[in-house]
């Protein structure tokens, strides 16, 4: 492979990982409560952060965000658009998670 070639690659690559980064964090700051991939889509395009409402725009970077760790799956919902069960979203938030793991080994009185 000659080196422009090779160039040109890695050049769409961080190109690539600089747009994930920001739709990242786009959608961890619509994840003020839990949401489905849909619910965020329509969110960005209503505020013009995308051109498009459809849920491919967010669900690969949720899938991306719970392999990580940062976001999990809490339940399923039916989808106001579809009508079909979807997954709901969260954001983790690890002390408010261990606290309320915590809770459940407490005896109540």
């Amino acid at each position: 492979m000659n080196s422009i070639t090779r160039e040109t690659r890695q050049m769409s690559f961080t190109d690539i990982q600089e747009k994930q980064k920001v739709r990242y964090e786009q959608i961890l700051d619509r994840l003020d409560k839990p949401k489905t991939a849909k619910e965020i889509a329509v969110e960005l395009y209503e505020l013009g952060i995308t051109s498009t409402a459809d849920r491919n725009s967010t669900a690969p970077r949720l899938t991306e965000l719970e392999k990580r760790g940062i976001v999990k799956v809490i339940g399923k919902k039916k989808c106001d658009w579809t009508g079909k069960q979807v997954a709901v979203y969260k954001k983790i938030n690890y002390l408010e998670d261990m606290i309320a793991d915590n809770m459940q080994h407490i005896p109540q009185i």
